[in-house]
């Protein structure tokens, strides 16, 4: 905290607020990293074989996790990011090869990832990547037996409204490159809807890259009114990034999107009411709950604790120096003094002597001591007396100025006729010297008056306090007032000089054009322009009317009106029961209590320290970022929210097909990994109640593993019949060739 206007304040200030908040809690920062090393199992491979074609390689190639294991296993047996990494070793003479998590575990590796899928999207564009991961799957399944081939049939998840080219391309690598028997695809949402037991109702799946919504009337899905948005969970990650960048642009930690995509999992949150939410969001009270501490790596500087005897000793050293210091610099001007002394006898002993000489002697004297005259050697007699004087008072104390013997002008009265050559040059030199000497005493005179008249003010002050305190504070209170409003001012001057279209830029830019005006007077024939600026000294005052304006202060008026303020408001803390440290102009401009402060650094004290320097503080944004998906204009997103599109589908679409909306409402269901975040489901409903009549049957409900769901639901379709009707056999594709397409429930529509 900033200190108070008084001593006392500023500390118990500091220690009230330290007691008022609990301890932090802070987390340490997340990143993905290597987990564990995934041994190759070939078990899976001979079970596969054994099920007569009824057994498959399940993959939910999704743009965050590709996950893949066996159609008759309960769960994957890996989930993996799609991304490779490869680089060669030039000393090692050798080229390595990572896909996954493994890219993690090599520093050099971590370098030179590359991700499958197009950024931000669910569509693939380095074909060389998603075939390398594809081959990291494989050989992990315990397929590398198989002479390079796979002999299992395989189905694969794919997005809502996939690009013929994009799934062609992956056709021709399954068949071509592996040689696989068969190949399925199907909308990893709606294979989740399948798994929850769905047959009619709204499919609302948020993921990693966008967010759909997909009516399916009895397990069907309507694809024609499918609608997207493109917001998932990539983008918030995104987006919370930049929004820690911006809050602290001088961070000096590492940030990436990994980090931000655990900071959003673990301590974002819908909010029940946002708008009410945010308004208060930011109050100190209960600050200390919504804020969230992130620790960085730091290195603290360590600091020796001495004890109190080296300190003691490190004191005396010190003290014991400082007197040899003291001893020498006296013992050098004692040495200094003596000098001047023996220079000061010396050329006593020289005026004595020239007194006797004659004028040739005189010169000769001088000339070898290099004086210039004798009024020169009286005037260096003078300085040393003067001089010595001074030295020997401040060794023994004393005031210098009593000391001096008053200036003799016996000249000034003599008529230059009377006086020679060198006694007028010293007449004129005396006249200097009362000038000099006069300016001196004025302004000691002015200084005491102002002195006295200082005290005198003072003195009545004090007696109208203590005669009338109402009317004396009152009195206070008003020029508080004023000089609070002298300050706002000059600060609103200060800022409008800054914006060109203001008033006080528009005169500044005057008084310049009329410097440099558009119709000089005419040339003379030698010379330069007629210009008679500078004639009037009232022209010099247009400098400081360009620099800060008319009605500026300047600089020592600055200090003046801010040392006055507080002056006066010392003098109402201690006489004013009803004027605290609150209101004084330090407490209400102190960072530490201000938004920005609460907003940045949070509720708590903030003392520098490495640790705290190297935190990060989430507090607005813990809501700020998933309320994207209710209100995508919060980060520049020209679309309606996901209550909105659900709405305009149950409203507008439906009812225009002959579909029963009721039908559709009783079963909103919620799958993604981005509809985890807590109270999703919550705003989902109550959005939509405001959109539907009072009595409509509306039930929302959340997939029972959002993030698993797809791969058990394709898991589970395979080996039905619907499968063996959609599936795409080798020998179909070599007939048909790659844009073949098999449509069913549980995939898109040939495009």
């Amino acid at each position: 905290m900033a200190p108070s206007a008084t001593n006392e304040q500023p500390a118990a200030a500091a220690q009230s607020d330290r007691k008022a908040h609990p301890p932090p809690k802070i987390y340490n920062v997340k990143e993905t990293r290597f987990d564990k090393f995934i041994a190759p199992d070939s078990e899976g491979h001979k079970k596969a074989l054994q099920q007569n074609g009824n057994a498959a390689i399940v993959i939910d190639n999704g743009s965050s996790s590709v996950r893949a294991g066996w159609s008759f296993e309960d769960t994957p047996r890996f989930s993996m990011p799609p991304i490779m990494a490869k680089y060669r070793d030039r000393k090692l003479g050798k080229t390595f090869s990572f896909a996954g998590a493994d890219c993690f575990a090599d520093t050099t590796a971590r370098g030179h990832i590359r991700n499958a899928f197009e950024q931000g999207t669910g569509i693939v564009s380095n074909w060389d990547v998603m075939e390398h991961v594809l081959d990291y799957i494989f050989l992990k399944l315990g397929m590398n037996d198989s002479d390079g081939g796979i002999d299992v049939p395989i189905v694969m998840t794919e997005a809502v409204a996939n690009l013929p080219y994009s799934r062609k391309s992956m056709t021709e690598i399954i068949f071509e490159c592996y040689g696989a028997p068969s190949l399925a695809y199907g909308i990893d949402s709606l294979f989740s809807y399948r798994h929850n037991q769905g047959k009619t109702g709204l499919v609302v799946s948020s993921s990693y890259t966008s967010t759909h919504i997909i009516p399916v009337y009895n397990s069907k899905a309507m694809l024609g009114q499918a609608t997207r948005l493109n917001w998932g969970g990539y983008h918030s990650s995104e987006y919370l990034l930049k929004l820690i960048r911006l809050k602290y642009p001088a961070f000096t930690g590492k940030l990436n999107v990994s980090q931000a995509e655990h900071m959003l999992q673990d301590h974002c949150y819908i909010s029940d009411s946002y708008d009410n939410e945010i308004k208060g969001y930011l109050d100190w009270t209960g600050l200390e709950d919504r804020d969230v501490v992130i620790q960085y790596p730091f290195t603290e500087e360590v600091i020796v604790q001495k004890s109190e005897e080296e300190l003691a000793r490190i004191a005396e050293r010190k003290k014991e120096s400082g007197r040899r210091l003291q001893e020498q610099a006296a013992k050098l001007r004692l040495e200094r003094l003596m000098k001047k002394e023996q220079d000061l006898e010396y050329y006593k002993v020289l005026q004595e002597q020239i007194a006797n000489e004659t004028k040739k002697e005189t010169r000769r004297l001088l000339d070898s001591n290099e004086i210039k005259d004798e009024a020169q050697l009286e005037k260096m007699i003078k300085e040393l007396d003067k001089t010595i004087r001074k030295a020997r008072i401040k060794d023994v104390g004393g005031d210098p100025e009593e000391e001096e013997e008053a200036p003799n002008f016996d000249l000034l009265d003599v008529p230059d006729d009377q006086l020679d050559e060198a006694r007028l040059k010293q007449k004129r030199q005396q006249r200097l010297l009362k000038s000099n000497h006069d300016a001196r005493a004025r302004a000691k005179a002015e200084k005491d008056a102002e002195k006295a008249r200082i005290e005198e003010e003072e003195r009545l002050d004090n007696e109208r306090r203590d005669t009338d305190l109402e009317s004396w504070l009152d009195e206070k209170r008003q020029a508080r007032l004023e000089a609070l409003a002298k300050i706002k001012e000059r600060d609103r001057l200060k800022q409008d000089l800054g914006n060109r279209k203001s008033l006080a830029s528009q005169i500044r830019m005057k008084s310049i054009a009329n410097l440099a005006s558009d119709t000089p007077t005419k040339k003379r024939r030698r010379g330069g322009d007629d210009d008679n600026f500078g004639a009037d000294d009232d022209d010099w005052g247009v400098y400081r009317q360009i620099t800060v304006g008319d009605n500026s202060d300047d600089e020592h008026e600055e200090e003046d009106l801010n040392s006055s303020l507080k002056t006066l408001e010392q003098e109402l803390l201690k006489y004013d029961p009803e004027f605290t440290y609150e209101h004084t102009q330090e407490a209400q401009s102190d960072w530490s209590r201000s938004l920005l402060h609460a907003f940045a650094r949070g509720p708590r004290p903030f003392e520098g320290t490495q640790a705290e320097l190297n935190q990060i503080h989430l507090n607005v944004e813990r809501i700020r970022v998933p309320e994207v998906v209710f209100r995508p204009s919060i980060a520049g997103v020209d679309q309606s929210g996901v209550v909105d599109i659900a709405g305009d589908v149950l409203n507008q679409r439906l009812p225009g097909l002959g579909a029963s909306v009721d039908d559709f409402l009783k079963d909103v269901f919620l799958t993604g990994g981005n509809t985890l975040f807590r109270n999703f489901d919550q705003r989902m409903r109550d959005g939509l109640r405001a959109l539907l009549p009072a009595d409509a049957p509306l039930r929302v409900r959340h997939a029972q593993d959002p993030l698993l769901d797809a791969w058990k639901g394709a898991a589970g379709w395979t080996g039905t019949p619907a499968w063996k009707q959609a599936k795409i056999s080798r020998e179909e594709y070599l007939e048909k060739g790659a844009d073949y397409i098999k449509e069913h429930d549980m995939g898109n529509s040939y495009a």
